[in-house]
């Protein structure tokens, strides 16, 4: 099987999962009113089950510029994306100052954890993952403190608490238990019950992506025009990519973060812009749009993107 058979192969599960949920979300077979108590599932329980599965224990755990320079990366590369972004989209007629910010973190922010994390299991190894969710911990301080404080205009209110949740925590337990040794005396039992539990979380997040997509579509005939998607598209799915690729060859990081960087580059918009936007003054049907049509546009560039990232970083 050629290289790029094999990123195709893992490219097209996931997608396909996003759309399960879209379409089970039309038929009613998952109601918006089960969303929130299977987000917090998934969130507080599943997730930080994959977390410990995966990283506890992990060599690249021990790895100190892993520790230090993964969240350093996450948060930076996060934050430049959207000020790139912000100063990118300066010439376009926006119908005020929120949809430019809806914009800016909409297309600045790509799917940093649900996509990538089964593409990385999929294409790598547990120590990809690791540092994937080390990553993540960066992504996620950034976008809970200076993207809300962005797109809200500075009146972000308690919401910076979003930082400090079960994931975070998990992380936290996860190189604890490295440092101590603590994981080798874990009862097969318990490590068994991890792994299970664990492996349910990426195909539940997923097929949440897609039933909240569904909820959205409506919003579709509202809000700023189609105009406005072709420049996010340049931006997401070439311009950004780039950038986050030269960084992946040049950085003196390890193979690991280097591979989560190629992934996270060929990632379409992050769906949590769309709550965002309606929870803080923004413009939720402009998210949409860009999320839409990022995504459908990532279904031929995704794969594209990880074979020729791995080759040109790997050169």
């Amino acid at each position: 099987m050629s290289e790029f058979s094999t990123v195709l192969n893992a490219v097209i599960p996931v997608f396909a999962i996003m759309a399960a949920g879209l379409v089970i979300r039309r038929l009613n077979w998952l109601s918006e009113e089960a969303d929130q108590s299977l987000f917090r599932v998934v969130i507080n329980l599943l997730m930080p089950c994959l977390i410990l599965d995966t990283a506890a224990g992990n060599p690249a755990f021990n790895n100190v510029r892993n520790l230090f320079l993964a969240p350093v990366v996450g948060g930076v590369t996060v934050a430049l994306s959207v000020v790139v972004v912000w100063f990118g989209c300066g010439w376009m007629n926006f119908s005020g100052t929120p949809a430019r910010r809806t914009f800016a973190l909409t297309t600045g922010l790509q799917n940093y954890a649900y996509v990538p994390l089964p593409l990385t299991l999929l294409l790598f190894d547990d120590r990809t993952t690791g540092v994937l969710f080390l990553h993540n911990v960066g992504v996620e301080a950034c976008l809970w403190s200076l993207l809300l404080l962005l797109l809200t205009g500075g009146h972000a209110g308690g919401a910076w608490k979003h930082i400090f949740n079960a994931p975070l925590f998990s992380v936290i337990l996860a190189l604890g238990l490295n440092f101590t040794g603590a994981m080798a005396h874990t009862p097969v039992a318990l490590v068994k019950v991890l792994h299970l539990l664990g492996q349910c979380a990426f195909p539940l997040a997923l097929m949440l992506v897609g039933a909240t997509i569904a909820d959205h579509l409506g919003e579709l005939r509202s809000g700023e025009g189609w105009l406005m998607i072709l420049p996010a598209l340049v931006l997401r799915t070439a311009v950004l990519p780039l950038g986050l690729l030269l960084l992946a060859k040049y950085l003196p990081a390890s193979v690991e973060l280097k591979r989560v960087l190629v992934i996270q580059a060929a990632m379409p918009a992050a769906v949590v812009p769309i709550v965002m936007a309606r929870h803080y003054g923004g413009d939720p049907a402009l998210a949409l749009r860009i999320v839409l049509a990022s995504s459908v546009v990532s279904l031929m560039t995704t794969p594209l993107w990880i074979k020729f990232g791995l080759k040109f970083v790997f050169s």
